[in-house]
Formats: structure tokens, sequence, C-alpha cells
């Protein structure tokens, strides 16, 4: 790879981080596994906390490389896993500027791949997949977000017939998180033994061997068996998407116009498609489609333990990354013979998703106007048009998807997560830290399904009785579950002061409230978002 195609790639990757579609730290699972991680680190704090307390960490090495990078470098946890994060990201998009280049994008050395600069700008400004609530780029993160970047660049690898390579790097993805990779693997093996790449089957058998070793002696997850009618009633409640009998009806439809757009492009890329990525091409986004019957099949149908645990409907990111990636590569193929119309279709479907997770809702003025403009500005700077020299629109060819990174969330108004994060959670957080034990329980028994509670678990590192987000875990373990629920019923069905001693007996030392719901008594501690009450002393 040339210097200037790793430098834009590493530049890319910095624009997704911290522009579009952008980063967040405990807003969603990682308010889960960043407890864990401060518990394993040291045993003394979070000991009381219901998440510590129950871990779903066995089968990943995600805890043990963050905590290994954490004891060499000496940063937080935060600082460590968004390294991890942007390092990852860039990895992906040098595996999608692979998967590019791979069908000739290139259109010579002096202009060192920019179409294919363009795919990827394209790929990387990510999709919210609707229905089983992923992206194709995480916000957050977590296992997962270092595990898909790291299966495309293995797709990216294959397709350049570096097996040993791309068995690296989807072996990397497994030991991150395993239940991601099933849809590459399914693939990848089988081709790797036709073409008797014995390495890369060797490659991944370690990887499996060493998440075994490493599984065992920590407290195991339940994978088989079927769920008990309080788990399946759990689940719906806390984790209805990983049930496609609870998805709305509408994105049959969505995910219809979705595959469409896969395999038509594909079809009108078929041609120049190498063998080897063409398997992954066209099997990976039906996979995408498969998983949803099987997935219903296993869990709302059969009820298996594994199947909310694995989650296999997860891998219609691939069917949606792949019909952005696909799309946008017709898109230039169009714009490069001057077919425009059908450039601007192409492109248009490559910047459906980044723009709306589910297309068939109601599109407003505003995105439809953005979409229009992105995909005529793709086009026309894709295109070799009469008044330019044949090489010179091209050259300009990223400049377009590029300002999608802003004319999407500016623009288009596309607000992928809200602002959590406030000074005066934050003061709290560090008042707790400073001026309460280790062992020391808080309950915010008045913000229903609000997240701070999660965010201040970590910034505070102290347990929190129950929380809405924290409840995530139903899905792996069903005595989790039940202390959980149990928890939740005891102490957040509405806030009464009356409850006090009730909350005291259950161990709780603080209970957070809002300014409007303070006591008639003096507090502990006190700013502008919250009153905080010691319950004994």
């Amino acid at each position: 790879m040339r210097p200037a195609a790793a430098a834009a790639i590493g530049a890319l990757a910095l624009l997704t981080y911290f522009q579009f579609p952008g980063h967040t730290w405990l807003q969603q699972d990682s308010q889960i596994y960043a407890p864990i991680l401060e518990h394993q680190r040291d045993a003394r704090v979070l000991s009381n906390d219901i998440v510590v307390q129950h871990p779903h960490v066995a089968f990943t090495l995600y805890d043990e490389a963050a905590v290994f990078l954490r004891g060499i470098s000496g940063q937080s946890f935060h600082s460590v896993l968004a390294f991890q994060q942007i390092a990852t990201r860039a990895l992906g998009i040098w595996g999608l500027y692979l998967m590019a280049t791979a069908l000739g994008l290139s259109t010579g050395p002096a202009l060192m791949g920019l179409t294919a600069l363009t795919v990827v700008a394209i790929c990387s400004l990510g999709a919210a997949i609707a229905g089983p609530a992923v992206l194709t780029f995480e916000y957050e993160p977590t296992p997962r977000a270092f595990a898909v970047p790291l299966l495309l660049l293995a797709i990216g690898l294959t397709a350049h017939r570096r097996y040993s390579w791309a068995a690296a790097a989807a072996a990397s993805a497994f030991l991150y998180h395993a239940p991601t990779t099933w849809p590459f693997l399914a693939l990848f093996a089988p081709l790797a033994c036709w073409r008797k790449q014995w390495r890369a089957l060797v490659i991944l058998a370690i990887a499996a061997a060493t998440l075994f070793v490493a599984a065992r002696g920590q407290e195991p997850q339940t994978l088989f068996g079927i769920l008990t009618p309080l788990q399946q009633q759990l689940q719906r409640m806390r984790a209805a998407y990983a049930w496609v009998s609870l998805w709305p009806a509408a994105l049959a439809v969505h995910w219809s116009i979705v595959a469409a757009c896969a395999v038509a492009a594909f079809w009108r890329l078929r041609r120049e498609l190498p063998p080897d990525f063409a398997i992954f091409a066209l099997g990976l986004p039906a996979l995408g489609i498969l998983s949803v019957p099987v997935s219903w099949l296993l869990l709302d149908q059969w009820k298996w333990a594994i199947a909310p645990q694995v989650q296999p409907m997860r891998a219609l990111l691939f069917t949606a990354l792949f019909m952005q990636f696909l799309t946008a590569c017709a898109g230039v193929r169009a714009a490069a013979q001057r077919k425009w119309l059908m450039a601007f279709a192409w492109f248009a479907a490559a910047y459906l998703l980044p723009l709306q997770a589910d297309i068939t809702r109601g599109w407003s003025i505003q995105r439809s106007a953005v979409l229009i403009a992105l995909a005529v500005l793709t086009a026309a700077l894709c295109g070799k048009t009469p008044r330019f020299a044949p090489q010179i629109a091209p050259r300009f060819a990223p400049a377009a998807a590029l300002s999608a990174f802003f004319a999407i969330p500016i623009l288009g108004g596309v607000v992928n997560y809200p602002i959590l994060h406030t000074p005066a959670l934050t003061a709290l957080g560090n008042w707790a830290r400073s001026s309460t034990a280790l062992d020391a329980v808080f309950l915010f028994p008045a913000v229903g399904h609000a997240l701070e509670p999660g965010i201040f678990r970590t910034e505070a590192v102290r347990a929190v009785y129950v929380d809405w987000k924290g409840g995530g875990q139903v899905n792996y373990r069903q005595d989790f579950a039940i202390e959980w629920w149990l928890r939740w019923q005891q102490t957040m069905q509405g806030f009464h002061a009356a409850d006090l001693p009730k909350y005291e007996a259950l161990g709780i030392r603080y209970i957070v409230l809002p300014p409007q719901d303070r006591l008639p008594r003096a507090p502990i501690f006190q700013n502008a978002g919250y009153v905080v009450y010691e319950l004994s002393r």
C-alpha cells in the first residue's frame, strides 16, 4: 500500500471517530463492560455490584487485552479501549480499500486509487441496522466494535488471496467476539479447504483452542438448554430486538429492498469480482438475510438459550454493509462510463442507510435533499465529464464522500446518539469516588430507564444496586436475570420517602434523587442535577 493511501486511511479512521458516525463512552454496552474490567483489575471495587458479580466475558479475550494494555501503559480503560477502537477502525477501512482495489477501481498510479477511496469513504459513514440493534461502525469500544473491522480486513485480504493473513485477522476477531465471526468463517473455512490453505485453517484452530483454554476457570455462561418462561418474559421486555417475532412488519420491506439493491449491484459487477471475493460479496449478504428465519426458529420457536447470546440475526450488518459497498462500486463504474442516471441511482442507494436506518419510514424533505445532492455530486466527480481531462474529475472524487461526513449530521439532521455526560453527573461521580467507601451501594430510584446510573457506576467506581442498562445481561445468565428482576421490582417501581427503611435493609447506603424530589432532611451532597442522601452511618 502506498504511503499516501495509508495516510488517507488513517485520516479517515480519525474522521469516523471524531466527526461521523462518531464514538461514545458509557452510553450503551460499555456501561456493562467497563465495570467488569475495573473489578478484574482490582477485586476490591464494585464487589457489591450485580453487574460484576455475573460477568459474561468468559468467551472473549477483550477483557484480558484491556487489562494488559492498561497495565503496560498506565492509562485508563477508556483510553486503551479508545486506542483499540481507532486502530481496528483503521484496519477495517484498510480492508474496505483492499476490497475496492480488488475490483480494479484504482484507475492508475497517478490517481492512487482515489475512486477506491471514494467507495471506502461511503462505507465508512456506517449504518444502523434496523431490527437487531447493531451497527456496521459501532460507537462504543465493545468487543463487536473491534471484531467487525477485523473481519473487513480479513475479507479484503482474502480478495487478494492472502489467506494466512486473512485467517490471522479473522482469528483476532474471533478472540474479541466469536459470535460476530460465524458468517465469515462459514464461507472462509470451505474456501480455505478448497484452496488447500492448511496454514490458514491451523491459525483459526489455534484461536479456537486459545479461547477455550482462556474460558476455563471463568464463571461459565449457560449455552445449552431451553429458556424458562421467566427468562423469555424478561428478554422480551429488556432485549426485544433479539426476538424476530417482535420486529415491526415493515422491516420485511426494508430488508427486501436492501437485499435487492445488493444483488442487483453484485450482478452489475459480477464479471469484475475476483472469484474468491465474489463468494463473500454474495454469500455474506445472503447469510445475513437467512439469519433472520434461523434466529426466529432457534429463539422465538424453540427457545434455545444459546440464541439470544449468539444473536445470529446480527449478521444482517453484512447485508447492509455489502449493499453500501457494491452499490458504491457500481456507481463508480456507471459514472466512469458516463451513464449518469444509473450512477445517480447507485450512489443514492449507497447513501441510504447512513441517512436513515429504516428506509421505509417517511423521508423528510431535509434528508431527501441531502441524499439527492450527495448522489449527484459523487456521480459528477467520479465520472469523466466532457469539460475536464479524462482523469481530472476522479482526482476530486473522494471530496463528495468526505462532504457526507458533515452534510449528513449537519444538513440531514442525523443524530446518532444523545449527549448524556453532564457536569452535574461528573461532579456526582467525582464526589462519590473521593468521599465514599469502596463497598458503598447507590440507588437512583427515580430515574426509570435512564442511563445515568450506568455512567455513574464507572466514573465513581461505586456499586449501583440496580439499573435498566445493567439488565442487558438477562440474555446471558438465568441467575442474573432472576436477581436483576427482583431488585428492579423491589426498588424501581416509583420513589416514595416511606421506602427508605426498605432500601436500607437491602444494603443500600446512598440514594440519589433529582432536586425536585428532595427530602425534608439535609443531603450529604447536592448540585444542580442531583441530591444525595445517606441512609445509614
